[in-house]
């Protein structure tokens, strides 16, 4: 299927016209990942505040979703999400104060705090994951499996790329 030109498109060809010996054909690819992140996070965002979440909210319950008895140490917590364990403690804490966590410290090593999910935080994240996994499921609708699953590699490939042109591993 052929696709219609877009605002990408047209960057790319005004850049031929003030500099054609410019090499703008990496646009092709990180102007429309560039928008398509943006019409991503839109929707998300959207959808976690009325789904009564945010998207680094829904980050943190998600991890603990994933952790065997919905607890994890506060570090490995934060290697989980990607976060620093600054950025960590502070999505914690407004979580503990909606009552969707809990805190504690180890009784062995003092230093070890542990997160871990209250009732009320597994119910919030098994609801909105379904309907966040949907949602993402609508937005990729246009697409067959097959490109879906050729998009997903490409994606693989390009944060492989970009890892090793830059030696750093992707961050918040």
């Amino acid at each position: 299927m052929k696709t219609k030109p877009d605002p990408v498109d047209h960057i790319i060809s005004t850049w031929g016209d003030v500099s054609p010996d410019l090499d703008v054909t990496p646009m092709h690819v990180f102007g429309r990942l560039h928008r398509a992140y943006l019409l991503y996070r839109q929707e998300i965002t959207a959808l976690f505040e009325e789904l009564g979440t945010s998207t680094s909210g829904f980050e943190v319950l998600a991890a603990l979703r994933r952790q065997p008895e919905f607890r994890a140490a506060a570090g490995d917590l934060a290697q989980g999400t990607l976060v620093t364990t600054g950025g960590l403690t502070l999505r914690v804490r407004r979580l503990e104060a909606e009552g969707l966590v809990t805190r504690s410290r180890d009784t062995r090593d003092n230093r070890v705090v542990y997160v871990e999910l209250t009732e009320m935080g597994l119910e919030l994240v098994d609801r909105v994951a379904r309907i966040h996994f949907a949602n993402l499921g609508r937005l990729l609708d246009s697409l067959s499996e097959r490109e879906r699953s050729s998009l997903a590699g490409g994606l693989n490939k390009l944060e492989q790329s970009m890892t090793s042109a830059t030696g750093a591993a992707p961050s918040e």
